[in-house]
């Protein structure tokens, strides 16, 4: 239904027409990608297409994420927007009943067939990146609690929080904020459940790209060690799992001598380009102390390693642990010294102890991730009615966020005087939350024209980001 394909934009001092104007951008995005082709010659879940493809359903979920949509039923506003349906060649979209049930026809096969054509797709815009872009690949794992009130959705379960829902599995790359995978599972089902064979797949997906060495992240929840043996076969592969702090390490780690240990000094967040303000009071801090509540303080980290072979494991690997030096103190009264350890299994003999545990402490920022897909992408809600269903919804509207991400990654970087300036620009977009993208790229107002065999968004309005969207549009239209 999608056929616009020759746009043009130009800028107009009139104030009506289509407050989603980027939408057009990231249509062009999709069709210089070739995902909607792709996705109607391999995805087959329609038996007639009457009126609509499986492209159609696929690519109208998440245009409406990247329209400011918030639900499903946010799609009865953009199929009775004429301006939005001539903006994208349409004659009409799917309503909500008839997505929902689009997304009830997917089974397991089905959607990882999606997943496929997905990473196909991905592969081609990793295909125009700068040499450097193919050093290393970080991919990140980590299980998020999809809460939901319902009391009829099938595959719903109880989890460890004591709340109802799904426990989805969730891989991304790092170096990008794209979503290699996201598998849903039942409420009850521990993180580490299926991650292994995740993970040998996007292993497989970045290996085939041509990334130079590929680097795995995660929590205690994912050292399993009986794969690491493995992993560590492949000379490209590396691994930095946290490990519970089990009796025989705290043993391992209280008998080390005291010469081994070695200071952790974090480098500081940001540089000050002024003077440095002095710090605001600790409210929680006068708080905890006023009350003389018990109150465990950080003295200072200390970093130590040793060999250690799991149980499960013939080879040895590197045991990084760091030590936090805890004061115990009780309203302004202190009352003894205390400590904590955090074990990180490796097989990274290359890099310093301190530099292994800065890498494990930022595949935290895969929460920031998690936050964006749950609170502005809405991918990890369950609106349907089966774990299936809301799988392949999970998987169609964190589209939208690898659209995004595939549009910052496309912008194109001019040799010369302007490389730094383009190469920061497209971090800058890389790194945006989702909302500041929909609102900076999409949320455009413009007007829709039809002048000869030319689409046109007259632009309505002008915001700083407008230079990058045309330097995007201008390589989309070559």
């Amino acid at each position: 239904m999608f056929t616009a394909s020759n746009i043009h934009y130009e800028l107009s001092d009139k104030a009506q027409g289509l407050a989603c104007g980027g939408i057009g951008a990231m249509h062009l995005l999709a069709l210089r990608l070739g995902l909607p082709a792709l996705i109607d010659e391999r995805l087959e879940l329609l038996k007639i297409h009457l009126p609509y493809h499986e492209s159609d359903h696929v690519l109208n979920l998440a245009y409406n994420v990247l329209a400011g949509g918030r639900c499903l039923e946010d799609l009865e506003l953009r199929r009775t927007d004429e301006v939005y349906l001539n903006a994208l060649g349409a004659r009409r979209i799917p309503d909500p009943t008839t997505a929902g049930d689009f997304c009830r026809r997917f089974s397991e096969k089905t959607i990882r067939q999606l997943q496929e054509l997905l990473h196909e797709t991905r592969r081609k815009v990793w295909a125009v990146q700068p040499p450097e872009f193919f050093a290393q690949a970080t991919i990140d794992a980590d299980g998020v609690l999809v809460e939901t009130g319902g009391e009829c959705k099938q595959g719903m379960d109880i989890s460890y929080k004591g709340t109802w829902g799904y426990h989805a599995l969730v891989l991304s790359l790092a170096e990008t904020g794209e979503v290699l995978s996201l598998v849903n599972r039942s409420g009850n089902r521990p993180s580490h459940e299926g991650a292994a064979a995740e993970l040998d797949r996007a292993i497989q997906l970045c290996q085939e790209a041509g990334f130079q060495q590929v680097l795995m992240r995660g929590d205690t929840d994912f050292s399993q060690t009986r794969h690491l043996d493995r992993w560590n076969a492949n000379p490209r592969v590396r691994f930095i799992f946290g490990m519970d702090l089990m009796p025989n390490l705290h043993i391992k780690a209280d008998d080390l001598e005291r010469s081994t240990w070695q200071p952790l000094e974090r480098p500081p967040k940001y540089t000050v380009k002024t003077k440095p303000r002095r710090r605001p009071p600790n409210v929680k801090e006068e708080v905890v102390r006023r009350r003389e509540y018990t109150n465990k303080r950080l003295e200072s980290e200390e970093v130590a390693e040793f060999d250690y072979r799991p149980v499960a494991c013939r080879q040895k690997y590197r045991m990084v642990v760091v030590r936090k030096n805890l004061a115990v103190e009780k309203g302004q009264h202190r009352l003894f010294d205390d400590y904590t350890y955090f074990f990180y299994i490796t097989n990274d003999r290359e890099h310093t102890p301190a530099e292994i545990v800065f890498s494990a402490n930022d595949r935290c920022d895969q929460e920031n991730l998690n936050a964006q897909l749950k609170g502005g992408v809405r991918a990890l809600t369950a609106p349907l009615d089966t774990l299936e269903s809301n799988w392949a919804w999970m998987v169609i509207t964190a589209l939208a966020w690898n659209l995004k991400a595939w549009f910052a990654l496309s912008l194109p970087e001019t040799p010369g005087r302007w490389r730094a300036q383009h190469r920061q620009e497209k971090r800058r977009v890389l790194r945006m939350e989702f909302r500041t993208f929909v609102n900076a790229f999409m949320l455009l107002p413009c007007q829709i024209l039809r002048t000869g065999r030319k689409l046109v968004y007259r632009l309505l309005s002008w915001n700083p980001w407008q230079p990058t969207l045309f330097r995007l549009l201008g390589v989309l239209r070559c």
